[in-house]
């Protein structure tokens, strides 16, 4: 069994006994169809083992804290669903371009206070970033939470992601590529 079966055999288990807030059950996992048409939406793939949770744990209700969104449809919470959370994020930020919204940087988990945990589809390692809009200015909004999706689930499973942690000062490194990421095309 490889690395990433036994992370998702970890991640099915934790998912089946485990409800985050507001999720009444475990949603069932979402089709290649559904799967297809969110990346058609958005206008790019999913990482490898992104995908694979949608595919084979659960649409969300699963995961640290209120759970991932679903991917396409909204969850029982109220909440938005990844895909409409990420087009609404892009459409805000180019009506407002002092707070812009990086393309390929998805919403996977809401924290609460307008807080999400984001993947980074366009990075190799599917980088998860803290978005923390609760700061001055949109420079200081965006933190390296995990250097790739492994890393964040392994941390959800072990406890020791920060939101675990308690701690008064969120120790996370700002992301760098914030500013790049935004620029306007020229």
């Amino acid at each position: 069994m490889t690395e990433i079966e036994q992370l998702l055999t970890r991640v099915a288990a934790e998912a089946r006994n485990t409800r985050p807030w507001g999720w009444p059950s475990l949603p069932e996992p979402v089709d290649a169809v559904t799967l297809s048409r969110a990346e058609a939406a958005l206008g790019f793939p999913l990482p490898p083992l992104l995908a694979e949770l949608y595919l084979r744990i659960g649409d969300g209700g699963f995961g640290p804290e209120y759970g991932l969104l679903p991917l396409l449809d909204n969850p029982p919470a109220g909440e938005p669903a990844a895909v409409e959370q990420y087009l609404a994020n892009r459409a805000a930020g180019r009506k407002d371009p002092d707070w812009p919204w990086p393309e390929g940087v998805l919403p996977i988990s809401h924290w609460g206070c307008a807080m999400y945990a984001c993947v980074d589809c366009r990075a190799p390692d599917a980088t998860v970033l803290l978005f923390e809009p609760n700061a001055d200015d949109c420079e200081h909004a965006w933190f390296v939470d995990a250097p790739n999706l492994t890393n964040w689930l392994h941390a959800w499973l072990d406890g020791t992601g920060w939101y675990a942690e308690m701690s008064e000062e969120l120790e996370l490194a700002p992301w760098p590529h914030f500013r790049i990421r935004t620029a306007p095309v020229t």
